[in-house]
């Protein structure tokens, strides 16, 4: 019997398929600003993108409360994590992409699906850096390992190449993006050296490729180790926008051009 729920909702055209929730900005005392990671940068990406002119909070969607019983489905099973509630609960998805190009091996979700052959990952990530985790690259499909200081032209060049390759081998129903910023130059945990240009590029690159297979795309931030990261975070999105990949009602983008929407505008 399937599980009843509130989560789903419809979404208007009019909205852009941007999901945000003051909420998603942690702070403690003042005590988040001693740490590394950046835990109000979702904020300041929509105050960029307010100031820019190119959405309001009316635009917006934010995400319902999930229940106790919504977790417990999401959470038995070993932990499993909200794709495979994708997997139970959304008609027409049945297989999926995850495409993890945060710097550090993405070794929480290779565990989660290992042996799971509906879920195809591609991970992109320093190979010297934490977690090191031997097993979990058993669940990596497509595995790129990088070198300390790696620049724009190597890191683009191997994530078009590897990519185009990916999603030949399995055909998604959605690709879920981990579309990390702690590869900026400068991060001092990522380890790699890819300017604010080059990740701009890199997140145009990955919206190309995956839509000119008229497949969704779900973009999640995920790390970045500096405060900088919001304003490229917004820079990315606004050149997703110019380009044709996102937007309220984006039609006709693909590899060159593709009428593939970029979610789905009813959930079912």
């Amino acid at each position: 019997m399937p599980h009843p729920t509130q989560l789903y909702q419809h979404v208007p055209e009019s909205r852009w398929p941007i999901v945000y929730s003051p909420r998603y900005n942690i702070t403690f005392l003042g005590l988040e600003k001693l740490h590394p990671f950046d835990a109000g940068k979702w904020g300041k990406v929509i105050s960029f993108l307010k100031e820019e002119k190119l959405l309001s909070d009316s635009m917006l969607v934010e995400a319902r409360e999930a229940s106790d019983e919504d977790l417990l489905v999401v959470h038995t099973r070993r932990y499993l994590n909200e794709l495979k509630f994708l997997f139970e609960r959304v008609e027409g998805v049945s297989r999926a992409t995850i495409v993890d190009l945060d710097a550090h091996q993405g070794n929480g979700h290779e565990r989660d699906f290992m042996g799971d052959k509906r879920v195809y990952i591609m991970d992109v990530y320093n190979r010297h850096i934490y977690p090191g985790d031997r097993f979990a690259k058993q669940a990596i499909r497509r595995k790129v390992e990088l070198e300390w200081g790696t620049e724009d032209d190597d890191y683009l060049r191997k994530v078009e190449r590897n990519l185009e390759r990916a999603l030949q081998e399995h055909q998604p129903d959605v690709v879920v993006y981990n579309a990390g910023t702690d590869v900026l130059e400068g991060d001092r945990l990522g380890g790699l050296s890819i300017s604010p240009q080059g990740v701009v590029k890199r997140d145009e690159l990955v919206f190309r490729l995956v839509r000119g297979h008229q497949v969704p795309i779900l973009m999640v931030t995920s790390g970045g180790y500096q405060k900088r990261t919001a304003r490229i975070i917004a820079d990315s999105i606004l050149n997703l926008y110019g380009q044709g990949l996102i937007g309220p009602q984006s039609a006709n983008v693909s590899a060159q051009n593709s009428d593939t929407p970029l979610l789905p505008l009813e959930v079912p």
